[in-house]
């Protein structure tokens, strides 16, 4: 982060990223297909903890409370270090058109994991969709919003993912 925060992304190369890490080029692709994975390195964890938590929701729970129980799952496990890194990731992928591309499919990828989750729950498939969706939207608002904020709270992104979650809920009741 710290190259792309000096020289930009695209001026960054991944002989720079290695030797800044310690680590050779070999290394380097060992664990990443090229530069643009390093930033969405978490998705992976991300999709995971977010489905895990709408599985574990209670089966009472309607399509979009499983989805809260799945953003509280993936937000409490994000700290400080996630807030302080967020702001520079979040610049890098602004200027960088190739990350706004890369940004999108991990959108794609999240939503596509609260889907099977709640698929697997029983929900209809459109239905699975469209809480998938919100849920994407909600997650995205909230940490775009955690970041923006002056402090951490004290329950660092989960308040802020249930507060979006909750206001696209009330949105979504005014379209019908």
């Amino acid at each position: 982060m710290d190259l792309f925060t000096e020289q930009g992304y695209d001026a960054t190369t991944v002989a720079q990223i290695a030797a800044r890490a310690g680590v050779t080029k070999s290394t380097f692709f060992r664990h990443f297909p090229d530069k643009r994975e390093l930033l969405v390195a978490g998705q992976e964890v991300l999709s995971r903890l977010l489905a895990e938590g709408i599985a574990e929701a209670p089966q009472t729970a309607s399509p979009l409370e499983a989805v809260a129980a799945g953003l509280e799952r993936a937000s409490s496990v994000m700290g400080p270090m996630n807030r302080e890194l967020g702001a520079r990731l979040k610049a890098a992928i602004a200027a960088s058109a190739e990350l706004q591309e890369r940004d999108a499919l991990k959108s794609v990828g999240l939503a596509a994991a609260m889907t099977d989750a709640l698929k697997a729950r029983g929900v209809p498939d459109p239905i699975a969709h469209l809480a998938s969706e919100i849920g994407v939207l909600a997650f995205k608002r909230g940490y775009s919003e955690w970041l923006q904020a002056d402090h951490d709270t004290e329950g660092g992104l989960a308040p802020y993912t249930a507060a979006a979650l909750k206001d696209l809920r009330a949105a979504s009741a005014s379209l019908s």
